[in-house]
């Protein structure tokens, strides 16, 4: 069923994540070259069909989140064995999720499926030929990831027809990022 899902893109892992859509459902897979598979969810499911105002309300509230830097190292399990990376530190996405779903109270994360709300990056699903084991092998050479949240986009999910309808830049995105012992004569 078709639904969309206001999430911030991690480029980093897509080849991984793309390659996991690939495998078990190819129909699902992206043809929109801005659409990214791998992804933090920061609000999911939103409106079907967001309005002007959903989408200025969304775009105020990106503009004034500040744009963060996390990384993602550990592969864990959920008790339904779905396969995650916890973004470090969690706080900021726990935050824009709480931000969202306060500006959009009739959309609450996971159709409230679940009390605790944990920022996660779905990585795979445990499964006979899936094991905590397996995909940690899977991304040692890829983990961990320092990345940035520079943007929350809006993305349609639609058998066929997966695709970003929209997009913004967070506060300070783009700005360089402070490297530790880098500044004037560092």
């Amino acid at each position: 069923m078709a639904h969309t899902v206001l999430v911030v893109p991690v480029p980093a892992l897509e080849a991984y994540i793309r390659g996991r859509w690939e495998h078990y459902d190819p129909a699902w897979v992206s043809r929109d070259p801005a659409f990214t598979h791998a992804h933090i969810t920061a609000l999911a499911p939103f409106r079907p069909t967001p309005s002007g105002a959903d989408l200025a309300r969304v775009e105020a509230i990106a503009a004034d989140t500040p744009a963060f830097t996390f990384t993602l190292d550990e592969v864990r399990a959920f008790p339904d064995g779905l396969v995650h990376a916890v973004p470090e530190p969690a706080a900021p996405f726990a935050a824009l999720t709480d931000r969202l779903w306060r500006a959009f109270p009739d959309c609450p994360p996971y159709a409230g499926e679940f009390a605790d709300v944990v920022p996660h990056l779905t990585l795979d699903r445990l499964g006979p030929d899936v094991s905590l084991a397996s995909v940690g092998a899977d991304l040692a050479g890829v983990l961990p990831v320092r990345a940035r949240a520079e943007r929350l986009e809006l993305h349609r999910y639609a058998e066929g027809g997966c695709r970003v309808l929209a997009s913004w830049s967070l506060l300070g995105a783009g700005d360089p990022v402070a490297q530790p012992g880098r500044g004037p004569g560092g």
